[in-house]
């Protein structure tokens, strides 16, 4: 119900790249920073807040483009303008004299940790975190996180909820935010220190909220799956309880977020990958699978997405990058993908739809939890609608190829048999592993398949089909709106909520 209620915000944030929804974010809270100063509420120089933006987007901007020309690697502005907005809202607002110094230290120091701090192409450190923690020991000049006030908080928590829900990072930041309290409550008692100040302290006046929303959920520097996200969350939280400390030396944000990034980088897929496109073809009508050989072969597991950049002229508000679900296999040499064209789509996908054979992207951030379970006695049930039939296309192909055979029912959700993809493989399984298929069609066309099934995808037509379906753990994946209305159908014939798994599906066009 709660889902429901969050369509209309999810579907009105998924018109925009997390990336893009981040960018408006930020400028938004320096917008709001200058004029809560002109009227008197924030006590600081709305012209300095103006300008030490100014100076250290342009900064990170240009140090960017020159570190990207020294290592011949691709150049994202997105992300050197996303920096610069995140600095100027957590270091002192004075361009003038040493603090203009400070401000083109940090810039530098936050652009070339990407290139610098790095291993095979992926850096480790998140570069804002990892600039002030470098200045605090070195020029010894610290971050305010001036942010990190009672009049910006309203600002700063309606828009990092809507950041977090985007990327579906919400255990993550959750887990975070009680261990922090959990931390500081604590350590307030042993110290002897009042429990409820200094909770109200850390919530009002400390730069847990804008961590936690902003840097925490950077893709790049934390981990690739929930569980690992959770335990990075939890160590940055107990980290930033005010209280901690090593010897001497207290605990900041940016100490924190540098710790937790190197956890991450540990437990994380390290792989960057430079892929080149071998050939493109289509697979059903308005969609098309990308094939990519990478440049070295790499682990994953059949379920999992990457995220793939294609820098391009004039992208739109979805931007240059795009999170994908593989649609390969493991067992496979090349990577695939199979992607959805909409007319009137956006500008990564007409840049992607021209890509030709040695054409390379970058692919990178492998990550997710929709994959198969471990105890191959497990009984499934897959739901696709649309091309979210992509995560059960790798995960099928490789029970093929590792001729493991599972309990599994598929049921794929299409307008027409025009856009049912992938049907001669679910054709191959229904014959080597049993996989047993049924293709959903709205009308009167089902007939046209094999297995065609006329009529709407719901859990009253599941329950026909599949009598033990409560037994079995269920996987969602396709356009928002489908997974999260047959999510709730499912519940509400008594489905253990705790047996769905939703894939990542973003949205775009």
């Amino acid at each position: 119900m709660f889902d429901k209620l969050l369509y209309p915000i999810d579907r009105m944030v998924n018109k925009l790249s997390m990336y893009r929804l981040l960018l408006y974010y930020l400028i938004g809270l320096i917008v709001v920073a200058i004029i809560f100063s002109s009227v008197g509420i924030m006590h600081f120089s709305a012209l300095s807040i103006a300008i030490s933006a100014i100076v250290l987007v342009l900064s990170c901007w240009i140090i960017n483009k020159l570190f990207a020309y020294i290592f011949d690697a691709p150049i994202n502005p997105e992300s050197s303008i996303l920096t610069g907005l995140i600095l100027a809202l957590i270091i002192p607002s004075s361009p003038s004299g040493f603090g203009l110094l400070f401000m083109l230290a940090a810039a530098g120091l936050a652009m070339g940790s990407k290139y610098l701090l790095s291993i095979k192409s992926k850096h480790i450190f998140n570069p804002a975190a990892i600039a002030v923690f470098l200045t605090a020991i070195g020029p010894h000049q610290s971050a305010s996180w001036w942010i990190g006030t009672a009049s910006m908080l309203p600002f700063v928590i309606i828009g990092g909820i809507l950041i977090t829900r985007k990327i579906r990072r919400e255990p993550m930041v959750i887990t975070y935010l009680l261990a922090t309290t959990i931390a500081t409550a604590l350590f307030s008692i042993i110290g002897g220190n009042g429990v409820a100040t200094n909770l109200k302290n850390m919530a009002l006046n400390s730069a847990v909220f804008f961590l936690g929303f902003v840097m925490l959920t950077e893709p790049y520097t934390s981990p690739d799956t929930k569980g690992k996200r959770m335990l990075y969350g939890a160590i940055i939280g107990v980290i930033l309880a005010p209280q901690f400390h090593i010897g001497h030396y207290y605990s900041t944000p940016e100490f924190a977020l540098v710790i937790g990034n190197l956890f991450a980088y540990i437990v994380s897929n390290k792989d960057k990958l430079f892929p080149t496109l071998r050939k493109k073809y289509l697979i059903a009508k308005d969609s098309a699978e990308f094939v990519f050989a990478p440049q070295h072969k790499f682990a994953y597991e059949p379920g999992q997405y990457m995220e793939f950049t294609l820098p391009h002229d004039k992208p739109d508000t979805r931007g240059s990058r795009r999170w994908f679900t593989l649609s390969s296999s493991p067992t496979e040499p090349d990577v695939k993908i199979g992607v959805r064209f909409y007319k009137d789509g956006s500008s990564y996908k007409s840049a992607l739809a021209d890509i030709e054979p040695g054409d390379q992207i970058v692919a990178a951030q492998l990550a997710g939890d929709f994959t198969l379970p471990k105890d191959p006695s497990q009984k499934l049930l897959f739901i696709a609608g649309g091309i979210g039939i992509t995560p059960f296309r790798s995960m099928v192909k490789y029970l093929i190829d590792k001729r493991q055979q599972r309990d599994i029912v598929l049921f794929y959700s299409a307008r027409s048999p025009e856009y049912v993809a992938y049907t001669e493989l679910f054709d191959e399984a229904a014959k080597k592993i049993n996989l047993k298929v049924g293709y959903v069609i709205d009308g009167n066309q089902a007939g046209r398949l094999e297995n065609g099934i006329n009529g709407r995808l719901n859990a009253k037509l599941i329950s026909s089909k599949v009598p033990d379906f409560k037994d079995r753990l269920i996987y969602i994946s396709g356009p928002l709106k489908m997974t999260e209305e047959i999510k709730e159908d499912l519940i509400a014939v008594g489905v253990n909520r705790a047996n769905i798994k939703i894939d990542f599906f973003s949205g775009y066009a």
